[in-house]
């Protein structure tokens, strides 16, 4: 078994994301957290917008957030995904928020396999399956 990838995407926190006291709003962590997903799919070497392309869709059935200490207007944030779990019809996703060393919040998402043209959950797409196994550290090699 080898090694769970990981992404790492660094965000400067804009006043838009923020309240009257500079405070990120909950709803941001979210966003965030699907653009370190979406860093992260494209390690199988397909970008979103081309598992789209080949009639898929993953998507969120779940989600959830810790939020441990705030992020500021003006700090540079560090979001982080993993797989956390693997399955034949879906996938679950860890993420992590840090400023520097300090924990900000954590959270979590679960996705199923659609057929696009269908609407109808599916397998994940053949082509897909091995390079999600690599980021899940399930690969045999």
């Amino acid at each position: 078994m080898s090694e769970v990838r990981e992404s790492h995407v660094d965000v400067e926190v804009r006043y838009a994301e923020t309240d009257q006291m500079g405070v990120v709003h909950h709803s941001v962590y979210a966003v965030w957290f699907e653009i370190a997903r979406t860093e992260l799919c494209s390690q199988t070497g397909y970008h979103y917008a081309d598992i789209e392309k080949m009639g898929y869709n993953l998507v969120v059935t779940a989600l959830s957030s810790r939020h441990v200490k705030p992020a500021h207007y003006g700090d540079t944030v560090r979001v982080s995904c993993t797989i956390d779990r693997l399955f034949s019809r879906g996938v679950h996703f860890a993420y992590r928020v840090h400023h520097g060393e300090t924990l900000l919040a954590e959270g979590r998402s679960e996705h199923i396999w659609l057929a696009a043209a269908t609407k109808r959950p599916c397998r994940a797409p053949e082509a897909l399956r091995r390079p999600f196994d690599r980021l899940a550290g399930q690969d045999q090699d």
